[in-house]
């Protein structure tokens, strides 16, 4: 019997599950493909973090309550996509009061969860994203994401950009956690998917 929250049936890994602590929110804006497959990352993030939430795209019905959400002066909304020559990179900057130093409002990352073909057709079909600062991550490492098959050299999957974001908000440790948990989960996934446990 498969465990209810990690799914795994022979290699539970919900001890490895870190409580995470972290003032950014990430919306996961998820492509219907991604709700039944396995391999989903995403998945990781939203048993962690703290303000993770996924919305399902839907080409002909627009998020009513993220657009509002992102409209929202209270927070600073980027959106993780790479940058072209209509919609240039925006390197991240959190803002702050200038006299006290403090962050006035709450980064907002928007992670687009699905394939890059996937990815590319969400954007083009979302005209609503278009006015979102871009923030294109430059990876300092390979992606050890080896679950899917014709991966692109220098993607990242989701689980590991929301580890790249941690780092930029200097969350050393919290990325460090979701790191160790997503490890975990590509360790044990083959053998579970087998049938055996993991050595």
């Amino acid at each position: 019997m498969s465990c209810p929250r990690c799914g795994f049936t022979h290699n539970c890994i919900c001890s490895h599950e870190p409580k995470l602590t972290s003032a950014a929110h990430f919306v996961l804006l998820t492509h219907p493909n991604e709700c039944r497959k396995a391999t989903n990352t995403g998945e990781l993030m939203m048993r962690t973090l703290p303000h993770c939430e996924r919305v399902i795209w839907d080409r002909v019905n627009s998020p009513t309550a993220l657009i509002e959400k992102l409209e929202d002066p209270a927070y600073q909304a980027w959106l993780l996509f790479p940058a072209d020559d209509t919609h240039p990179a925006t390197p991240f900057v959190a803002h702050s009061s200038s006299s006290t130093s403090i962050i006035t409002t709450t980064p907002l990352f928007v992670l687009l969860d699905a394939t890059w073909q996937e990815a590319r057709k969400m954007v083009r079909k979302s005209p609503w994203l278009a006015n979102l600062p871009r923030l294109s991550l430059t990876p300092t490492a390979l992606s050890q994401y080896q679950l899917r098959r014709n991966q692109q050299a220098g993607n990242l999957c989701t689980c590991e950009t929301g580890i790249a974001l941690l780092s930029l908000l200097n969350e050393p440790q919290q990325a460090e956690q979701l790191q160790r948990y997503f490890t975990a989960f590509s360790d044990v996934f083959h053998a579970d998917r087998s049938g055996h446990s993991h050595r």
